[in-house]
């Protein structure tokens, strides 16, 4: 036998020893590992872990919490090229092998004899599925032989399209992504059907390493391993020539994107967020559950201009306050420092619809500022610089300025907010340090419709709408005139407009309240003194309802009465609550006299699709009688309950008599009509009703009303409760936010105006007195009242005055 042949038989030997000792590795492996395997059964339940998703009731979304971005797809919702581009990638024999490629077994058979370990992997994606699932990251023998002995059995368990749609869904790709469709909303902003084919490559790149081949930390790495992958995809025939050299040429286009949302509704989303934790602990981030809650995009989305809009006039009314920073800027700009100063001006960030920028220049009235982007813009005297004052203190501003250089010079760091109008253009602006609130309910059912906790989430997180309890003011006068008219009193009771003095001896000081414009009308009618919103008026009032009493009665609007204060203060609003709190009580004016408690989330959807809590609310019902609902309330509670028949309707409690309710909505009607809310005639309602409110300094302005079944409550002021200036009250500051908005919420609904009761009656009377008026006496009005209140003797020229007592006699206050 010739050596070569001996050379040749001596290989032969020792490969098939070689071959003999991986089989007798491989078998020992199996027994020693396949008893202990985890059932592959699982897989066909497998749950993965998949944020908390919040929508408005109209399927918006407004909120995605979770430490793992994810979005579960099928294999059928993915383009044949993503998978391709996959299998070029990470293994293009996929739909040949039955698992494991027996090449790369050998080879890492190979390794584990000569070197004791595995420096390759050699996965399948069929491994790599199970290791996904069932294993640790661990390169040890152990873990690598039960990852190819799960694969065998995967492969006998499941379809190649489950197993791909296993891999395409669990998949890490950098950046908090796991699966296809949450990396091409990361690194894109788009959907995988969106996606081009050079993108596609990008993100099929990303599971060999994710932190080195990621497209936003290292773009020319990224690039490298992408024209790899387009050239194997080529090879293969994937994809034509054409498309390969369209996609080797496109420029790397990757960027973080956030979770893209479609609603402002930053403070809704978090109620709900809170609440989900309360309920579901952790899970309620990992589980996948969907929150369809009762808020309005529409109507969010006026909320929100709304609150904005407000600010922003206030802040225009007391002038400018001048940069936020200045910046050393030499003459001319070198393109590096242009560089550096964009990079800062991100830093700094943009807040809601303001976007810093550095002024750079001037000239003549226009001037050049930067933005973060690293463009350069030319503002001109009429893009927001007209008119513009300098703020002095609360009380007090400059004369407007003349030029640009009065306000702005280079350096200044400004903000620009878009214009609204077309063109649109850049406009001169500052960050607002008012704050304002706004929350809007269904008065029949308490769903919240919209809900602002401050005009912009990142900036402040802290809902004013739900936690800052403020003062109200003259926004509470309403529920203590309603326990009045409940109490023998009626809309023509005479009580004196006159200044009072209350000592407290206990304390050793004196109370001297007065009202807003520090005068005092004397004599007159309830009705007027509410809807001019007379402070000595109401506070008269309470004293002779009792303040007890007036407490027990408020009660019924859902206040917590331990929290109000037991003395005459509570006339003027001096406690604290929120506008949460407040809306819920106007509801009961809105609706007809029911109680109901506000809610957030109309349904919770678990993974599967399955509706596991659906909201159950109690409905104020004007028109119900024992055989149930009227047609308007049956259709209401169709919406709320969406067909779900298992649900009876559950009727909200009648706290306040239908008369009582009729008297106190037609005053809440003259607020608008001739009182401090006169700016909301511009609505052109005749159902719209509500009361201004503003406190000491002044601090907190107010306003909350209804109309067409709709209840709102705003509020305004500065988280540091400093003064808003003297000039500023509910009526100027925060009944315009409610205007704005009540006009886009109005849109389209009727107008809604309660029944006249049965035993209220419209009585001629004389309006100085509140008695009957005299045959042919040409200042008589008409006014309604329950019957037995009504006046039946006429006027003689004075009527009964109560609270009636010198004004220079003191008072005990308690």
């Amino acid at each position: 036998m010739s050596r070569t042949a001996t050379i040749i038989r001596s290989l032969g030997l020792l490969g098939l020893i070689a071959a003999c000792a991986a089989a007798m590795v491989f078998c020992a492996a199996f027994l020693y590992i396949g008893p202990r395997l985890p059932s592959v059964d699982a897989l066909r339940d497998i749950q993965l872990q998949t944020p908390l998703r919040i929508y408005s009731r109209d399927g918006q979304l407004i909120g995605e919490f979770g430490e793992k971005r994810r979005s579960p797809i099928s294999i059928q919702e993915v383009p044949e090229v993503f998978i391709d581009a996959f299998l070029a990638a990470e293994d293009d024999r996929f739909f040949q092998h039955r698992g494991v490629d027996l090449t790369s077994l050998l080879r890492a058979a190979s390794q584990l004899i000569t070197s004791g370990s595995i420096q390759t992997g050699g996965s399948t994606i069929t491994m790599q599925v199970a290791k996904n699932y069932f294993l640790s990251q661990e390169r040890t023998f152990t873990r690598k032989f039960t990852e190819i002995f799960l694969a065998i059995e995967i492969e006998r368990n499941l379809s190649k399209g489950d197993i791909l749609e296993l891999y395409l869904n669990k998949i890490f790709l950098g950046n908090h992504a796991y699966g296809i469709e949450a990396a091409a909303q990361v690194y894109y902003g788009k959907s995988i059907k969106e996606l081009s084919i050079a993108q596609m490559a990008m993100i099929a790149g990303l599971p060999k390493a994710p932190s080195i081949y990621n497209p936003v930390a290292d773009p020319e790495r990224a690039r490298i391993r992408r024209d790899w992958i387009l050239r194997r995809m080529r090879t293969l025939d994937y994809i034509d020539e054409s498309q390969f050299t369209t996609a080797i040429s496109t420029p790397i286009s990757a960027r973080t994107h956030g979770t893209k949302l479609d609603l402002n509704a930053a403070y809704a989303a978090e109620l709900v967020r809170l609440e989900m934790l309360k309920r579901y602990g952790r899970e309620a981030y990992e589980k996948g559950y969907s929150v369809i809650t009762s808020v309005d995009s529409r109507l969010q989305a006026a909320a929100h201009e709304a609150i904005v809009n407000g600010v922003v006039e206030y802040d225009k009314r007391h002038g400018y306050r001048g940069p936020e920073q200045q910046w050393p800027i030499a003459t001319p700009v070198s393109n590096s420092a242009l560089e550096d100063f964009a990079k800062k001006l991100k830093d700094i960030g943009r807040i809601g619809p303001w976007h810093p920028a550095l002024i750079l220049s001037i000239e003549g009235n226009s001037a050049t500022a930067l933005l973060a982007t690293g463009q350069q813009t030319t503002l001109k005297w009429e893009q927001g610089f007209a008119g513009t004052v300098r703020y002095i203190s609360e009380d007090r501003t400059s004369y407007e300025a003349e030029s640009i250089d009065e306000l702005v010079k280079p350096g200044d760091v400004i903000r620009l907010r878009m214009g609204d109008t077309k063109p649109r253009r850049w406009q001169f602006s500052q960050l607002p340090k008012l704050q304002a609130a706004l929350v809007s309910l269904d008065a029949d059912n308490g769903a919240i419709l919209s809900i602002v906790g401050g005009y912009d989430y990142q900036r402040s997180s802290f809902n004013r709408a739900s936690q800052a309890e403020r003062q109200p003011g003259s926004n509470f006068k309403p529920f203590i005139y309603t326990a009045a008219l409940d109490n023998g009193f009626t809309a023509a009771s005479i009580i004196n407009d006159a200044p009072i003095v209350f000592d407290d001896a206990g304390l050793g000081s004196t109370w001297r309240p007065s009202n807003d414009n520090g005068k005092f009308n004397g004599p007159m009618r309830l009705r007027k003194a509410l809807y001019l919103s007379r402070n000595l008026v109401s506070i008269r009032l309470l004293r002779e309802l009792g303040i007890g009493s007036a407490i027990n009665y408020v009660g019924r609007f859902g206040f917590d009465t331990s929290k109000l204060p037991h003395d005459l203060s509570l006339a003027l609003g001096s406690h604290s609550m929120t506008p949460l709190d407040v809306v819920t009580g106007y509801a009961v004016f809105a609706n007809g006299g029911y109680k109901i408690s506000p809610w957030l989330i109309e349904q919770i959807i678990d993974n599967d699709g399955n509706t596991i809590y659906r909201a159950d609310p109690v409905i104020a019902c004007r028109d119900c009688d024992k055989n149930g609902m009227s047609e308007r309330e049956a259709s209401s509670l169709d919406e709320i309950l969406a067909g779900d028949s298992e649900n009876e309707p559950r009727y909200a409690e009648q706290v306040v008599s239908e008369d009582v309710i009729f008297l106190i909505d037609s005053i809440l009607k003259d607020v608008i009509t001739r009182g401090t809310g006169r700016r909301a005639l511009a609505l052109e309602r005749g159902d719209a009703a509500g009361k201004t409110g503003t406190t000491n300094g002044p601090t907190d302005a107010w306003f909350s009303g209804y109309s067409g079944g709709i209840v709102t409550s705003t509020w305004a002021g500065f988280d540091q409760n400093q003064k808003l200036g003297r000039r500023e009250y509910g009526g100027s500051v925060a009944l315009p936010i409610w205007i704005d908005y009540m006009r886009v919420a109005l849109k389209g609904r009727p107008e809604r105006h309660l029944k006249q009761p049965d035993n209220i009656i419209s009585v001629r009377i004389d309006p100085d007195t509140g008695e009957l008026a005299m045959p042919g006496q040409e200042n008589a009005i008409f006014e309604y009242f329950r019957i037995g209140n009504a006046p039946t003797t006429q006027s003689t020229g004075g009527g009964s005055i109560y609270g009636e007592s010198p004004s220079d006699e003191p008072i005990e206050l308690f």
